[in-house]
């Protein structure tokens, strides 16, 4: 049994890493869950672990609801609470619409959607047992505006921001706040190959990418800071959007 337990899916790499070291700063033990970068899921753990807490990664598809409540059942078995939940696995295939495989469409909803719902079910109900609880899932800013080649990742991390609102007015009266994040532009292995660079900074008024620290700092903002807002989406982008 722990006292406080975070639990961050895509935990091993980016975003993922950089929210769960952040978290363990703050003193939670975490538990990230990767899907196949063993190495790299271990890193994570061995830095988490030399901060003074508890860390073990699981290794599940956030995409298929079988492993995923396997691997939760375990995760709850043997902590016995879960306090933060950050929803972070995702993937992008991107293509012009036309050109789109089916293939290319359920790859993305299934990992960057569907998952919402597979992982936020089970740790729901331990969180209603608790009365207390913060779910933050990661979004996008092209959620909101969109973008051209990326129509299957834009109506996923859409579709993340209703799922946000409409959890946060569920589980309110259960002490559970549930928010999202949605960077811009952040120099993650994820966004290593995309072309003109050097244009996007100009549309940026900070005039640099985001790192995988800055969504860090702002999922544990929302996560342990933030205790009286819920069913919000902060928009991490250096300005991007103004």
């Amino acid at each position: 049994m722990t006292d406080k337990l975070a639990l961050v899916t895509g935990g091993s790499r980016g975003i993922g890493r950089a929210t769960a070291i952040e978290l363990a700063k703050a003193g939670y033990d975490v538990v990230i869950n990767y899907a196949g970068n063993e190495a790299a899921a271990e890193k994570t753990v061995s830095d988490i672990k030399a901060l003074g807490v508890n860390a073990e990664s699981y290794k599940f598809d956030v995409s298929n609801q079988a492993e995923v409540e396997e691997s939760i059942a375990k995760i709850i078995e043997k902590y016995g609470r879960i306090d933060i939940l950050v929803n972070n696995a995702g993937i992008t295939r991107d293509d012009l619409f036309i050109r789109m495989t089916e293939d290319k469409w359920q790859a993305v909803i299934n990992t960057n959607l569907n998952s919402a719902y597979y992982v936020t079910k089970p740790v729901s109900k331990i969180m209603m047992k608790q009365r207390s609880g913060a779910i933050i899932n990661t979004t996008s800013v092209v959620g909101i505006y969109g973008n051209a080649g990326q129509a299957n990742y834009s109506a996923a991390k859409a579709g993340l921001i209703g799922f946000t609102k409409s959890l946060a007015k569920e589980l309110g009266a259960r002490g559970i706040r549930v928010n999202a994040v949605a960077p811009g532009f952040i120099a993650t292995d994820m966004t290593k190959d995309l072309p003109n660079t050097d244009e996007m900074l100009k549309l940026i008024p900070l005039k640099r990418l985001g790192t995988p620290e800055d969504i860090a700092a702002a999922i544990k903002f929302l996560a342990i800071d933030a205790t009286y807002v819920t069913g919000q989406v902060l928009e991490v982008d250096g300005g991007l959007i103004i």
